[in-house]
């Protein structure tokens, strides 16, 4: 490896691609009069909605607030994630199959079954997407896909919005993600077409960023609270203003029902907060969710690139071709009734839950530089 601004990029690259996709790996108009004609009637007390998925990070969060808003859910899934880990989602009707239509009893489980809105967590290939879509087209009033903002082509300009041109795929029959995980976001980005396609006017595309909070089955914030929880001299990469963009799970659950329940349709960037934020606020808002006295020096990108630090979660040096990265226009998802809670409250609530895990799978969250290492990056940096 070497040091050169292209090796950085490289690196940064890939780092990005493979963290926004852990958590889908881990997780425009109203309807039309032939859509409201066929679209089921209202469960008693709510309405009946289909989660595709269900059992990762995501889908609990969809089901806990669509349960307390009253609603009926049905998960489909193939049962594996609930019984490796264990996963009780009581008061659940739950359907087995696989999203594969060429395995198993593949969506069989779904046929001749009606509900007023379907989320589509576990969407990544653009055949399989395409299969549930047009399988449920007439069974279903409104198609939820949860995407990505790995969709978009570029980076590289500040306050990009929806209508982005997304990346694409020279061969779009490969269903790979490839070695750095290059192929996901263009995957992503069929897969939302074939829902607009099968569903037209009725698909509702959720584009998140960085999701956080209680829960998180991925390295990427959990190491944040659990670190200034410790206190003392805490490594804050680049500046107090680099921008940063995240989504509490439970802020995007309890959205995307509210979506359901107001038929909001179109595509959106779920991830804020309104009137953006910087590392300043991010790290200032986790100490004090935490009750920390902990405090920050600032490492430059240049010295950690330099020095081969490494990239720490969720922060994104915003020059070059990352300059929009956390930057991206969340207008829309706010107008269309998107609310986030503040950062202390996701990280006092992601601490209480690492604090409830087994040892050793708390030291996987939250290892992502150890105090070891830190000291020795912060030692060298006051010496430099």
């Amino acid at each position: 490896m070497t040091n050169s601004p292209q090796a950085g990029q490289h690196s940064r690259r890939s780092f990005l691609r493979t963290t926004l996709a852990a958590t889908a790996l881990a997780a425009t108009a109203g309807l039309s009069t032939r859509a409201m004609a066929r679209r089921p009637g209202r469960a008693s007390g709510g309405m009946k909605i289909l989660i595709l998925g269900g059992t990762g990070f995501l889908g609990p969060a969809c089901v806990e607030a669509a349960q307390a808003r009253g609603h009926t859910l049905t998960l489909f899934n193939r049962g594996i994630t609930e019984k490796r880990r264990g996963v009780v989602l009581p008061e659940v009707e739950k359907l087995v199959g696989d999203r594969d239509p060429d395995k198993g009893e593949g969506l069989k489980a779904l046929e001749g079954r009606t509900w007023d809105a379907v989320i589509d967590t576990s969407s990544y290939v653009p055949r399989i997407a395409r299969a549930s879509a047009r399988l449920l087209a007439d069974n279903v009033g409104q198609y939820v896909l949860i995407s990505t903002v790995s969709v978009y082509k570029r980076n590289d300009e500040i306050d990009q919005d929806e209508t982005a041109d997304v990346g694409t795929m020279a061969d779009p029959t490969v269903e790979e993600m490839g070695a750095g995980f290059e192929n996901y976001g263009p995957l992503k980005a069929l897969c939302e077409k074939e829902a607009q396609e099968a569903l037209p006017g009725r698909a509702c595309i959720i584009r998140p960023g960085y999701i956080i909070g209680p829960g998180d089955p991925t390295p990427r914030f959990p190491y944040w609270p659990a670190r200034l929880a410790r206190g003392g001299e805490v490594l804050a990469p680049g500046t107090p203003r680099d921008p940063v963009q995240w989504i509490d799970v439970r802020d995007l659950g309890e959205w995307i029902i509210h979506c359901i329940e107001k038929k909001v349709m179109g595509t959106f960037n779920a991830l804020g907060p309104s009137g953006g934020s910087d590392m300043a606020g991010f790290l200032g808002g986790i100490r004090e969710g935490v009750g920390s006295k902990a405090e920050f020096t600032w490492v430059d990108a240049e010295y950690m690139e330099k020095e081969r630090v490494g990239m720490l979660p969720i922060w994104v040096p915003p020059t070059g071709e990352y300059v929009g990265f956390h930057r991206r226009s969340c207008a829309r998802a706010f107008a269309a009734g998107l609310k986030m809670r503040p950062i202390s409250q996701t990280a006092k609530a992601t601490l209480d839950w690492l604090d409830s895990l087994p040892e050793d799978r708390r030291a996987r969250l939250v290892g992502a530089m150890t105090p070891e290492r830190e000291a020795e990056v912060l030692a060298a940096y006051k010496k430099r």
